[in-house]
């Protein structure tokens, strides 16, 4: 089987959708390195599902885990409903009776850091709603007809705008929208303003939508925060990949947003002074309880040979109290460790251990170097991989030049063998559910309004297929053998040369 050859265990992204047949849909993908250390994602499954709540999505999950055959999973990876929380907790209890968790699957459940993020930035943002919604009644106004898209243009020509994007009208309820709406309207400025003087049509739907034309204060507004939103856009690009590893990031951008959000908690302007202490409590709300954070995600950035454990540990205490600081430090190396173990095939005991019953073993010993070990006090010098890879010094990091980490550990494999089986699960773990909103594109464009009448079978079927065909290279799926393919090649012409088989075709067959 395909993924029992490629990975010991994978992790698991899922969310539901509703097609333009009203139907529901669950899309489950699994995540996982293969043997040449690549990333690889798969869709598992694509199904017709009769609901929305946390027992009927995990029942679904199982039956599908069940139907590959399935039992060793890392993470599963959600976004922040409730109904989430329900059903990853049943999976949870299905495969401890498995036993085939780590760490007794206390962070099994992953919850998506580009959906955290988005209602951090939404609660900010409410700081200046009434300057946004001018905002958007403006770039409304100029979208909603060529004649005042005209109108707008010769204004931007008159001030001598250079900037040649497209001025865009945000989606309310995705606040990245808004910021690059914002980031674009901000540019043309000085065309709105001419605008307002020279079309009195533009005045009175402003007084129409009860939002008015945006005065100089709302630009104002717009201008001081659009660096912080920044921030946060960049970030969730950075962590919605789906084709390179995040899970090493996750922690990094939590450790880097807190310290900025901090940082603008005591601007001197109001605004953003405002915007950043609504922030502040919804990042606590997720991120601010040491007992909230998910450990796997720190022990991946621990396997960052760039970071380490010395860079979590610093922005552990910068950003949590000392009581705090030291329970969260505590917690991770002990889970750190524990996990070594787990992969390294202990339960109890370490291999220091095994050293000291054999130097006891003087019959076993006949050029004495058990003797020599005990006589100079070198018999317990054995050196973990973990601790050795903590003591060697971190990886240069250079902000113009991004480490290929799976290159890494794959060349370090040798050196590091259980750390390496350990990275290359940790590290596949994905943490936002854009794998699944990847699915649902692809289903949309199956189930069009041209080809609205697909069973949910075939739509599955349409699905599944073309991810499995696009996104895998056949070298991994089939032994390639160039002459052989040749062969295929020349069979397939003489077939064409020839014409059609005169055999019987029996069509009840």
């Amino acid at each position: 089987m395909f993924l029992s050859k490629q990975c010991e265990r994978v992790c698991l992204t899922t969310d539901t959708w509703t097609s333009i047949q009203n139907l529901n849909y669950m899309s489950l993908t699994a995540h996982f390195i293969d043997n040449d250390w690549k990333l690889q994602k798969k869709i598992l499954n694509f199904s017709q599902t009769t609901g929305h709540s946390g027992e009927l999505f995990a029942k679904h999950v199982e039956a599908c885990l069940n139907n590959w055959e399935l039992k060793r999973v890392l993470s599963i990876t959600v976004d922040n409903a409730s109904a989430n929380d329900v059903g990853v907790q049943y999976l949870k209890r299905r495969m401890l009776s498995w036993n085939c968790l780590v760490l007794k699957g206390e962070y099994v459940h992953m919850r998506c850091c580009a959906h955290i993020l988005g209602l951090i930035v939404k609660d900010g943002l409410k700081e200046i709603k009434d300057s946004i919604s001018k905002i958007r009644s403006a770039v409304k106004y100029v979208k909603s007809s060529p004649a005042r898209f005209a109108r707008f243009k010769a204004c931007v020509e008159q001030e001598g705008i250079s900037y040649k994007g497209i001025v865009c009208l945000d989606v309310e309820t995705r606040w990245n929208s808004t910021y690059l709406m914002l980031e674009a309207s901000l540019k043309y400025k000085d065309a709105f303003v001419l605008l307002d003087m020279q079309d009195k049509k533009f005045g009175v739907e402003m007084a129409k939508s009860n939002d008015g034309v945006p005065l100089e204060e709302d630009w104002e507004y717009a201008r001081s925060i659009l660096p912080f939103l920044k921030i946060f856009y960049d970030s969730t690009l950075r962590i919605s990949g789906s084709s390179y590893v995040t899970s090493h990031m996750y922690m990094k951008e939590v450790f880097g947003i807190g310290k900025r959000i901090r940082q603008y908690s005591e601007s001197s302007d109001v605004s953003i002074k405002l915007m950043a202490m609504r922030m502040k409590g919804k990042y606590e709300k997720y991120w601010g309880n040491p007992n909230g954070i998910n450990i796997l995600l720190l022990i991946a950035v621990v396997l960052d040979p760039r970071s380490k454990l010395d860079f979590v540990n610093y922005f552990i205490d910068y950003l949590f109290e000392s009581s705090m600081a030291s329970e969260l430090k505590s917690k991770l190396l002990s889970s750190l460790k524990t996990l070594y173990e787990q992969y390294q095939g202990i339960e109890e005991g370490s291999q220091s251990s095994q050293q000291e019953s054999q130097l006891d073993d003087d019959d076993d010993d006949p050029h004495g170097m058990s003797f020599y070990l005990r006589a100079t006090g070198r018999r317990f010098d054995y050196i973990s991989e973990l601790d050795k890879y903590l003591r060697e010094d971190p990886e240069p990091y250079m902000k113009s030049v991004e480490l290929d980490i799976l290159h890494w550990w794959k060349v370090n494999s040798t050196r590091f063998p259980i750390l390496a089986n350990m990275a290359r699960e940790v590290l596949a773990i994905p943490i936002s559910t854009v794998a699944s909103e990847c699915a649902f594109s692809t289903g949309g464009r199956v189930v069009s309004p041209y080809r609205s009448c697909l069973t949910p079978k075939i739509v599955e079927v349409l699905v599944c297929t073309q991810d499995w065909l696009k996104g895998t290279p056949f070298s991994i799926l089939f032994d390639e053998d160039p002459k052989e393919l040749d062969k295929f090649e020349q069979e397939i012409t003489s077939q064409d040369e020839v014409g059609p088989s005169s055999a019987a075709i029996n069509l009840d067959d």
